[in-house]
Order: C-alpha cells, then structure tokens, then sequence
C-alpha cells in the first residue's frame, strides 16, 4: 500500500512486540498535569469526551506555499531500532519512518480490503486461489530502476529463505503453493509464484480465503537489483537497509540519525504525482515531552498522543486535535488450560479454578467498563462489548449487548453455581466449599495501572470474590508475556490477567483464539470455536454476508463462553498543526504526497 495509513498493521501486528500495555505504551508515563504543572479545575478533571466529538480530517485553513518542511514525531521512550525495510522490520517506530518512503504496491479501503487504486491492480480467477497483479509502469524505486514483477518475487524468497531472519513468515506465505517445499530447503523455487512479465506477477495459493483480500497478500518487494549480491542471512543487518535503504514512496531518505532522526526529501518521481513537501523530518519524542514539541512547534503532529494527556491540553490554540477508533481493544483473559509444545496446540483443562463457565460470567458481570472509561479515561475508551471492534464496522456487532453490569445477577450466578461464604467472613468459596483465592497479573507502565487493577479487584470483592494482585504488585511488560504464556509456558500461578491486542486489517481471530495459536493466551478451545474460525476463513467465506454471520455468531460464542471478558476499546487521538493542510487520520486514507502546509515554521502555542 503506497501512502496509505496504518498498513503496517496487518496480521504481524498480533506478534509480542505490538502486544499493548495498559496505557497503550509501556513505559509511557500517564500525567494529569500539563507540562507547565498547573492543576485542573474539579470541573476540568470530570470533562468526558467522546470518539464522537472529533473530526477524522484536518480543517483546511490558509493556502498552501510551494514546498515548505514537514515535521513528525513518533512518540516512543526509547530509540528505533534502524530496521528500514518492511521485509525484515518488526517494530512500530520503523514501521513508522518506513510508512513514508516505502509504501506497498496495494492500497485498501476503510474495511481494510485490498482496492485496484494502488500501485499494483490485481486479478482472482474463479477458484479465488490465484492472483494476477499488474504493477504500474511508472512505479520506479529511488534510484530510478523501475519496480518490477521480479523484485515482488524476489520479496517471497527472501522471507521464504530457511536462512532469513525476520518476522514475516506466517500462514499466509505457507498457504503460498510450493512454499513449504522451498522452505524447507526440498525445492529450489516457489512453484505458486510466477513471473510473467517485467510488471506482472501471478501467485497462486493452496486455498482459497477472503484473508487474501484483507492482508493476506505481501505487497511489499525488494529490491533484487540491491539485495541479490547480499546472503539472506545477512540482509537485516546489511547497509542496504540499516544506511542507505530506498523505497518507491512519496520521500526518499537524505541522512539517517541512528535512533534518532531520519530527514528525508521528495521524490520528484512518485508515481502518484510530485509531493508538495520538499522535505520531512522524523524524530524520537519521548512521551514525556510530547506535549511541549507540539506547543512550541518542534514537531507538527506525532504518530500517537497519549489519551491521558488530553484533556489538560484540550484548547491547545495551536494545533488542531482529530481522532479515529484504535484497531485494539483491552480484554482480562481467564487461565482454561496450557500449551502443547510437543503437539503446538491448545490443551484445554476441565480442572482449572476458573473453568467454570458461570464464575466467569459473575465475574464479567461484576465490573463496570462504562465508569471504567469515563473515570479512568475521560471517555477516550469505552466499554468493549464483543472481540471485533468497532474498528472493523463490517464484522462488528454493534448489537451485541455482551454481558453488561448487573452486580445483583453476578451474585445469583454465583449462588445458583455453589459459591457460597461458608465461613462467614464475606468471600465466597467454591463448590466444594474450599477457600478460593484468584491471582490477578496486570502489568504496570502508567499511573493509571495500579488504581485500575485495585478498581476490578474491589468490583470482584463486592459480589464475593477474593481476586488479589499476582504477587501481590503488578508486572513489567516483558516479565508479564513470560509469565502469561509468549514462550508457551504458562505460569500455573496465573487464574486472570488483563492485557490487550492490537487487531489485524483481516478480521479474522484465529491467530490469538485458534487452537494452533500460541498468542491464544486463555489456552481455550472448542469443537464450535474451531468450526467458527475454519468457516471464517473458507472459500464458502469469500461471500461477505456469510463471512459477517460466521462472525455474528463467533462473537456470540465468545460472550457465551466467557474465554475472556473485552473490556475496552480505545480512541486515537492526533494533534495536528494548523499550518498543515491535507491531513487525516482515516484508515489508508493519507496521501502523503499531498500534505502542504501554509508557512514556513510550525505555529507556536501563544
């Protein structure tokens, strides 16, 4: 995808390192002060907002000069890594300065589905399994060689290599005819990849999949002309993509700060036409001094402003705040068995202490997620009632009510499923009247992760339920996937956490609720989950309206058997300044090339 917007986050966004914190930033310290340290006002501190009361467009003011430098901050506390190329890089800083001067060669729409306005147009024959893409013929790289069939190629090689390094090989390049084969070092090409001509690419797949529509075709080539010379092994770390990495987007890179900035220049050869920039920075800014490179105009906008920091910078005169729904959602996850290493599968256990359908649904019901978000987050999340978020409006059931706050039926649950205070001193025992204790792991990162565990763990604690912090304090990011299962050992003395996905474009949740997915945290499985997600993903699913009911029902599902209870879904919010025109924020819908801005220097906060 060219200069689209958040392409980046397909299904390699379900991998650990986008694993999301609590405060959707570990290690980003949530404020309610602003940066000169005024207090709010008591009517200040209870203002609720709304995903509702922002604009996903940039107000146009002014008229735009010839040129002029625009300035990005990428809002992160520690330095990028330097991995600038979509075939080896995996984490969100680079994936951010890459959005700029690589682009991909299919572009999406707002229902993340792949469209024929990119760089490539596309073709699928009857059976749905084999793609013919046409690149345009004046898509060319930075150094002038045209971008061709054989780079996009080249690309399913490389991460196809038994000896490449990167993330990228997943399901949807082993669904790729003759891929195993090559992998596995049995065939010395990909049989289901076809070059048919300088800008023509045919890929044939082993099944058929509306996935292949939503993310699942790689779009993003190398180039051979660079890499052929370079052993697999090596790539990643070689110059080609640490110094001097090109693209074909819209800026290419002039001078590379290591960790730190990236200056980059138009490409007067774009293929959707001359950028009206003439040149762009992109720097670190660390989340404690977001607010202050924005007032003072070192940077225009950033690629994620922290949500607790705006309402104490809600009128900041400057800039101009948009907004759109995160493809994520915060969810608490209850332990239902392990993983099979041996088998790399799900092994469900009927003994678990919450294996109980019904004390998960006391539990669902016991927990307020809509003054969650009022209190906690003054309206910038709110209660999550389904595992598709709203971010995905085809697939979502907004009707859904999912289990919502009733405290008085929790109880009843409980009574009705035997737990009962025995011994009289106001938490519940189970069944069979022996003392039951649930360990909590909750992560820290924010001053607001510790009130929010204690706020559940109080809700719990109302209908009868002794539910205590793991360890008896919260846990570091890292520490906490450990212990929740990434290495595929789970820590037996783990009952519930609380942790959040960041969702893929293809909606489709097999890879963090599928029997085979180690990121299936909960360990939950079930004749009827398996048939959902196959259905999901079938041939028969390539018609939309039957691919929207699978979903229906699988959200049901999911509210039925309580595996985990979606607690919240998030805003993104974008402060954007007023000398900039052409702006959004709207899923694939930033053409970066036509950013302008008005005058020469960002405009500073009065």
């Amino acid at each position: 995808m060219s200069s689209k917007r958040k392409w980046r986050r397909m299904l390699y966004a379900c991998t650990l390192g986008l694993l999301l914190a609590l405060a959707a930033c570990s290690g980003k310290k949530d404020s309610m002060a602003d940066e000169s340290g005024d207090k709010k006002t008591e009517k200040e501190s209870k203002q609720v907002y709304s995903i509702d009361d922002f604009k996903l467009e940039k107000t146009n003011k002014g008229k735009a000069i010839d040129g002029g430098h625009f300035k990005y901050g990428i809002v992160y506390d520690t330095p990028f890594e330097g991995i600038l190329n979509y075939n080896f890089s995996s984490g969100v800083p680079d994936g951010e300065i890459i959005d700029w001067f690589y682009g991909g060669l299919l572009n999406a729409d707002k229902n993340h589905n792949i469209t024929q306005d990119g760089a490539a147009t596309f073709e699928v024959d009857e059976s749905g399994r084999v793609f013919t893409f046409k690149i345009r013929d004046n898509v060319n790289w930075h150094d002038g060689k045209p971008v061709t069939a054989e780079d996009w190629a080249f690309a399913h090689e490389v991460i196809g290599h038994p000896d490449y390094t990167g993330v990228r090989y997943n399901d949807d390049f082993i669904n790729i005819e003759g891929m195993e084969e090559y992998h596995s070092g049995k065939a010395d090409s990909i049989s289901g990849i076809e070059v048919l001509d300088d800008k023509t690419l045919r890929i044939t797949y082993k099944k058929a999949s509306p996935s292949l529509l939503s993310g699942g075709v790689w779009s993003r080539p190398l180039a051979k002309h660079i890499f052929k010379d370079i052993p697999v092994a090596k790539m990643e770390e070689s110059d080609a993509v640490r110094k001097n990495p090109i693209g074909f987007g819209p800026f290419k890179i002039e001078s590379i700060t290591p960790g730190e900035a990236v200056v980059m220049t138009k490409n007067e050869d774009y293929w959707e036409g001359e950028p009206k920039l003439d040149k762009v920075t992109l720097k670190i800014i660390n989340p404690k001094t977001v607010v202050q490179a924005l007032k003072t105009g070192e940077v225009d906008t950033v690629d994620s402003f922290p949500a607790d920091q705006y309402p104490d910078n809600a009128q900041m005169s400057n800039v101009e705040f948009l907004g759109n729904i995160e493809m994520s959602y915060t969810y608490i996850g209850f332990k239902l068995g392990t993983w099979d290493k041996e088998k790399k599968e799900v092994k469900p256990d009927p003994k678990k202490k919450m294996a109980d359908v019904n004390l998960r649904k006391a539990m669902w019901h016991a927990i307020d997620n809509d003054a969650v978000g009022k209190q906690f987050y003054h309206g910038l999340r709110w209660r999550a009632n389904t595992l598709i978020p709203p971010s995905h409006p085809t697939f979502h059931d907004k009707d859904n009510p999912g289990l919502t706050y009733d405290p008085e039926k929790a109880k009843k649950i409980l009574d009705e499923a035997g737990y009962k205070d025995v011994d009289g001193d106001g938490m519940r025992e189970d069944p069979q009247g022996k003392e039951l204790v649930i360990n909590f792991a909750s992560m820290s990162g924010g001053d607001v992760a510790e009130p929010l565990a204690n706020f559940y763990i109080q809700a719990w604690k109302n209908v009868g339920l002794h539910v205590q912090l793991l360890d008896g304090r919260l846990h570091e990011f890292n520490s906490f996937y450990d212990r929740v299962g990434n290495t595929g050992e789970d820590d037996p003395a783990i009952d519930i956490y609380m942790a959040a996905w960041s969702v893929a474009t293809d909606v489709n949740p097999a890879g963090t609720y599928g029997r085979k997915a180690l990121f299936n945290f909960p360990r939950y499985a079930s004749e009827e989950n398996d048939r959902l997600l196959d259905e999901g993903a079938s041939e028969k699913a390539m018609d939309q309206e039957y691919r929207q009911e699978v979903y229906k029902e699988w959200q049901q599902l999911m509210v039925d058997e309580v595996p985990v209870i979606p607690t919240l879904y998030r805003a993104e919010i974008t402060p954007v300044n007023n000398r900039v025109l052409n702006y959004t924020v709207e899923y694939y819908g930033l053409d970066r090339h036509e950013i302008a801005v008005t005058q020469e220097e960002p405009i500073k906060e009065k």
